[in-house]
């Protein structure tokens, strides 16, 4: 089950409170709130907002949703609690309580957006690319300070990104669950959308695992027809490799010779990645 994390200092970093808590603290109309146009999530579980829903005309909403003012006296920008007023909704409530913020702007709705849905309920990987490309194209915002404002190390958002280069299939496939983001990155490094597709089709018809997934693009990218047979590895070595992946959110291959000797190759993808990994390895 994945942790859904509380906000910490996200949200009340980047949102100005107007006034103090108490007093912000309000009963708004859920006529009179309008959704974040910057809103990054595309999809929520119906059943989920039917349970919420449910849980919602027992106990009433327990947390209040966040909103920000506008040039309109009588109505609001959402910035955090999608689910929660849809729910409300759902549940026939009329009136919501809500905290009321300054206007962020349009960029700060979309970082706000971005950080509520992250932190709270994990936005899927394609979503969370699609909310960094339009931070970095539309706001010019470096991969650092992306990473800097979502909580996330730079070459999670540098990887994250790269996910839309993949074909339409690949991306629905990674919408819907059917793969996973070490599936897709591995399929990154097939160069022609046909080859990225075909392999899918074999990650799917056999249930392949992200190191079968990495072993297949290696054998068509012909990476390894030079090398000798690899010696059988034991669990300790193979256990240390995807740590080093994790950690360093690339494909690292370890090759362990005689006598305690052997090399790391880590691999990069581009400019940005590369600057990444320097980040994360030479540290003063």
């Amino acid at each position: 089950m994945v942790r859904k994390r509380g906000l910490g200092r996200g949200l009340d970093a980047l949102i100005p409170v107007s006034a103090p808590t108490d007093e912000a603290l309000k009963e708004v109309a859920v006529s009179a709130i309008r959704h974040n146009p910057r809103q990054v999530r595309t999809t929520v579980d119906q059943q989920e907002l039917e349970e919420l829903a449910a849980s919602i005309r027992e106990h009433g909403i327990l947390q209040p949703i966040v909103l920000a003012r506008t040039s309109s006296e009588r109505t609001y920008t959402l910035i955090a609690g999608q689910r929660r007023l849809e729910a409300a909704s759902i549940a026939g409530l009329l009136m919501v309580p809500a905290v009321i913020r300054d206007d962020p702007g349009e960029q700060g709705l979309l970082e706000l957006a971005l950080i509520e849905n992250i932190q709270r309920s994990n936005l899927n990987p394609l979503e969370a690319a699609t909310a960094y490309q339009v931070l970095a194209e539309d706001f010019q915002l470096s991969h650092d300070d992306i990473a800097r404002r979502v909580g996330k190390q730079r070459s999670t958002v540098t990887n994250t990104i790269r996910l839309l280069r993949l074909p339409k299939l690949v991306q629905d496939a990674l919408s819907e669950s059917a793969i996973s983001s070490g599936h897709a990155r591995a399929l990154l490094r097939l160069t022609t959308p046909q080859a990225q597709s075909s392999a899918l089709t074999t990650i799917l018809s056999k249930d392949l695992t992200v190191r079968q997934t990495e072993d297949l693009v290696r054998k068509l990218t012909q990476e390894n027809r030079a090398q000798p047979p690899a010696p059988p590895r034991d669990s300790a070595e193979s256990d240390l490799e995807d740590r080093f992946r994790e950690k360093l959110g690339t494909k690292v291959l370890l090759n362990r010779g005689r006598g305690g000797r052997g090399t790391i190759t880590i691999h990069f993808y581009s400019d940005e990645e590369l600057n990444a990994l320097a980040d994360l390895l030479l540290i003063s």
